[in-house]
Order: C-alpha cells, then sequence, then structure tokens
C-alpha cells in the first residue's frame, strides 16, 4: 500500500489567529485555504502538513487525522472487509478529492483520501 504523507487535523473556530500562529511564529506556509479548511506545510518538507479544520464540507464529524494513500479504493475495500466503522462514506469531493472516513480501534476518526483524475 503506498501511503504518501500523514497530517494531524486539528479543530480551529480561530482560523485568523491560527493563521498568524502557525505561519508567523511556527514557520509554515499556506498550502491551500477553502474556507473551512486551512492546510499549511513547511516551505522545506511538502509532505510535513497541518490542517486546521473549523467545520469538514460534506462530513458528519470531524477528522483526526488525514491519510493520504495512492488507492483509496481498495483501502475502503479493505477496511468493509474487516468490519471497520466507516463514518463518512466513499465520495468524491468538489475541492478535488475522493474521501472516507473510518473510525479506528481506539475512537479516532481517519480521514483516507486521494487526489482525483479530476484534479490539475
Amino acid at each position: 500500500m503506498d501511503i504518501r504523507r500523514v497530517n494531524p487535523n486539528i479543530r480551529s473556530t480561530r482560523q485568523a489567529e491560527s493563521r498568524a500562529f502557525y505561519c508567523d511564529v511556527i514557520g509554515l506556509e499556506v498550502y491551500m485555504d477553502l474556507g473551512w479548511i486551512l492546510q499549511l506545510g513547511s516551505p522545506s518538507n511538502p509532505t510535513a502538513l497541518l490542517n486546521l479544520i473549523e467545520q469538514d464540507a460534506t462530513a458528519p464529524e470531524h477528522p483526526d487525522v488525514t491519510i493520504e494513500v495512492q488507492d483509496v479504493d481498495a483501502v475502503h475495500a479493505k477496511a468493509v472487509e474487516r468490519g471497520a466503522e466507516i463514518v463518512h462514506p466513499l465520495t468524491n469531493e468538489p475541492w478535488g478529492v475522493r474521501r472516507f472516513f473510518v473510525r479506528d480501534p481506539n475512537g479516532a476518526v481517519v480521514n483516507v483520501m486521494a487526489h482525483s483524475s479530476r484534479r490539475p
């Protein structure tokens, strides 16, 4: 299984203050800002990412972590086969990812995603 990156998701109701802290103090850069999610990353390591999420745009729960994989359909099939709780169904999202949420044995919600072919 090809795992491309793993990054934490922090709940944030203070996006402007959080952006200032993580960019001005820590030194991260804004990689993506969709209004409800702000993705920050290291200027020297593009796989070192942090997501600040106010409220997920389509899912009912806040994911604790995001794991980008090469083949999200294969991971979804494996999760279903093993009886894992699917929290958010396999979905093609309008911002260019295909993803699903699954609950791990500790109760954490994991956003498993891949960039869709529609994305440039």
